[in-house]
């Protein structure tokens, strides 16, 4: 499968970052580092997390964001596609993933504590 193969070469592109694994989602991978969830696999693309500061480098380069289809609908996901040239220097590479690894990780939304009772009850 064309996919496997792609992915297997970025994994092996990243071989540098701790805890890096692919996880299979929705026909395309996810990509993690740890529990930092910071790229997407797709139809032989790869995408990286991005900011508002961050996704200038890729825009300046012509590169799209991830979008997929919802109930007809084209949703946009804060990922933008890597540049060919990024793609295929293992180093730069490396450094861009840790610039998503970083988004990712000032985005994760901290814990939901759970909901204590409204009710006290009184002890006689």
């Amino acid at each position: 499968m064309p996919d496997d193969s792609f992915k297997e070469f970025v994994l092996d592109q990243l071989h540098a970052l701790p805890e890096l694994r692919a996880k299979a989602m929705f026909g395309a991978h996810g990509l993690y580092a740890g529990d930092h969830f910071f790229g997407i696999l797709d139809e032989g693309r790869l995408f990286f997390k991005t900011d508002v500061q961050s996704q200038k480098d890729f825009v300046e380069r012509g590169m799209e964001p991830f979008t997929y289809e919802m109930k007809g609908k084209v949703m946009t996901m804060g990922y933008h596609e890597v540049p060919p040239d990024v793609l295929e220097n293992a180093p730069e590479l490396t450094l861009w993933a840790r610039r998503a690894i970083q988004i990712a990780a000032s985005a994760k939304k901290p814990k939901k504590r759970p909901a204590k009772s409204a009710k006290k009850y009184a002890t006689d």
